[in-house]
Formats: C-alpha cells, structure tokens, sequence
C-alpha cells in the first residue's frame, strides 16, 4: 500500500493562511490528530495538506466550501 501520487492545490497554503487566526487552533483541531503551530505553519506553506477532517474545519470556520479551498481556480469569497 504506498502513497497515491495526485497534484496538490498549489493555492491551498495561502487560502488556509488567510482563514487561521491566533486562537483558532483548538477549533482546528480533531480528535485523532490535536494541532500544533508547526502543523498549521506547514499547512499555511504548502509543505503539508491537512487531514481532510482539518481541512473541513477550515473551510466550516471560513464559512466556504471545501471545492474553494482545494480548487486553485476558485477564489475564497
């Protein structure tokens, strides 16, 4: 079982950098995986994709769809 090779959204980085505030990390994180600032800093860098139950979060507490978070045509509204 290895590692299923897919693009990465090469805009998600920066579309998570806008949502994250200080203080959200206790909203952003889940159950299996708690949140450090390293993690949120390599999500906001593009060197990690968050966890799809994280990126959820994100797109809930931004009030977007999760499409207008992975989609690089798509802007954040």
């Amino acid at each position: 079982m290895g590692r299923s090779y897919r693009s990465r959204p090469k805009k998600l980085g920066a579309k998570l950098k806008l949502i994250t505030q200080a203080g959200m990390i206790a909203e952003l994180s889940v159950k299996d995986e708690p949140l450090y600032p390293t993690n949120i800093s390599a999500y906001e860098g593009g060197k990690r994709e968050p966890p799809l139950l994280v990126l959820l979060k994100y797109a809930r507490l931004a009030d977007v769809t999760m499409e207008q978070l992975v989609d690089d045509k798509m802007k954040l509204d």
